[in-house]
């Protein structure tokens, strides 16, 4: 960043000149200034083709207007993302030239809609709020044991068991919401386990072929896929060849976490199947799940994620990318194996943790606040040079058990934590400094997420007792409200 001095304001209609860039790129740009946003031969923005890293780009703001240079498409809605931000209340932009690309690839969040339904319009307010600070993947969690969120027109009892989904038309409109802000869509069926909507539906594929319901609460269930059975992989054949057909890009996200093995050391199909592959104990089961379950997405054109239960999978292909949810630890092992992996441990991204111990939330990761998340280090999964390429990203996870209430509490779950895994995933570890970015944070950036509509956390007041007398002092968005007889203010 080179700062000058003065300041020029954004005029009341922004003349664009678009050059060799596609015009899509100026969707989120002119959606973010009420659509004051027209293409010009000469416009106040100039957009250049430059030789840059991928979503990387270039921003001169000079008296006369703004220069902007960018590889590919995605690193011009990054640096007019930069625009919109700077100018979020109503600012002059400063004079400045500022050179920018992220460090990791991949800087998303996992949302689950199965145990909390967002509507279509709410997903699309959740990529927006993603979008303004650079994250550009959202795995859509749309699969689990509380409901199925995908219109089916070849399986249709799995949509209609569960009653509310996304139709494959809200479905794309979602996925084309995203691309023009240059976010990708990662899509969720979660398998062998957490598919009790899947066996709602169709009975036939859990082991003993019992009729069941939906879960009404979040845990793990022993009622899971069948792999004994040829019908199951028929079934998930038909499945994603219809799913996979709605998702343009190529990576797929199909689960293999929390399977429980109960079912199927009972189950006489399974056992079947483990003296015909000569296989010695379940786990060899689930390894022969996670290879078929691959090759079929494969067949379907895309590449497979799986959480990182599944790493131990010997076999599986190389462009296969790993979720290492449970540690640090888990992503280390993964990497060891030579697998990509996406850094996400829970005791620093899973942002439905309690952010204070007074906090609606979870706790099973402990207590997860923003500092916390912004002591993440992905490159510590491993010292090597090598295997740190395998480093992909990092990524932040909401579970929806406890999103039903009260209003905009997702909101609230999310910021400020996902700006300090925004800046984890694009900023060099080098550069990031958790005093810098507080200052940054409460100086000016709190106050640009409330122009822009975003709810948020708040820190805790600074509490001090001092001769007899207690203090309080607040963030300028706070009001305290406190009470002296023990009841709730």
């Amino acid at each position: 960043v080179h700062m000058q001095e003065g300041s020029v304001k954004l005029p009341e209609t922004v003349t664009v000149s678009l050059g060799d860039f596609a015009p899509w790129c100026l969707e989120a740009f002119a959606a973010r200034l009420d659509g004051h946003v027209e293409i010009a031969e000469n416009g106040f923005i100039t957009l250049k083709k430059a030789d840059i890293a991928k979503e990387g780009y270039k921003l001169t703001v000079t008296k006369d207007g703004i220069t902007v240079e960018a590889a590919d498409e995605s690193g011009a809605v990054w640096a007019l993302t930069t625009v919109t931000e700077l100018t979020a209340e109503g600012e002059a932009l400063p004079i400045v030239t500022i050179e920018d690309a992220p460090h990791y690839g991949h800087r998303g969040l996992s949302l689950d809609c199965s145990r909390h339904f967002f509507t279509a319009d709410e997903v699309k307010k959740v990529i927006d709020q993603m979008t303004r600070v650079k994250l550009n993947v959202l795995h859509w969690h749309l699969v689990d044991d509380q409901g199925w969120r995908i219109e089916c027109k070849t399986l249709p009892l799995l949509h209609e068991t569960t009653g509310t989904y996304y139709t494959q038309e809200e479905i794309r409109s979602v996925i084309e919401y995203a691309r023009v802000r240059g976010m990708e869509i990662i899509p969720e069926i979660d398998m062998p386990g957490h598919t009790r909507s899947m066996i709602a539906a169709y009975p036939h594929l859990s082991c003993f072929g019992e009729k069941t319901e939906l879960c009404q609460f979040g845990g793990i269930f022993e009622k899971i896929l069948c792999p004994g059975k040829d019908e199951t992989f028929e079934f998930i054949e038909k499945l994603l060849t219809e799913v996979c057909a709605l998702f343009p890009d190529d990576r797929f996200h199909i689960g293999g976490d929390e399977a429980p093995k109960t079912e199927w050391k009972k189950c006489p199909h399974c056992q079947a199947l483990m003296k015909k592959q000569g296989m010695k104990s379940p786990q060899e089961i689930f390894s022969y799940f996670v290879l078929r379950l691959e090759k079929i997405a494969h067949e379907e054109g895309k590449r497979c994620m799986f959480w990182d239960e599944a790493s131990a999978t010997n076999g599986l292909s190389a462009g296969t990318v790993i979720s290492g949810w449970h540690d640090l630890k888990a992503c280390t092992e993964t990497v060891d194996r030579g697998l990509p992996v996406i850094v996400m441990p829970a005791s620093y991204c899973y942002i439905d943790m309690k952010q204070n111990a007074f906090d609606r939330g979870h706790t099973w990761a402990w207590l997860v606040d923003t500092r916390r998340v912004y002591a993440l280090d992905p490159a510590s999964v491993t010292a090597s040079a090598e295997k740190s390429k395998l480093v992909r990203g990092v990524e932040g996870a909401l579970w929806a058990e406890l999103l039903d209430h009260p209003d905009r509490i997702a909101e609230y779950q999310a910021y400020p934590r996902l700006c300090a895994l925004a800046e984890v995933g694009w900023s060099r570890p080098e550069v990031r400094d958790w005093n810098d970015f507080y200052v940054r944070l409460t100086g000016t950036h709190l106050a640009r997420l409330d122009a822009m509509g975003i709810g948020f956390h708040l820190f805790a007041p600074e509490i001090k007792y001092d001769h007899g007398v207690i203090s309080a002092a607040s963030l300028p968005h706070a009001t305290i409200r406190y009470t002296a007889d023990d009841t709730d203010p």
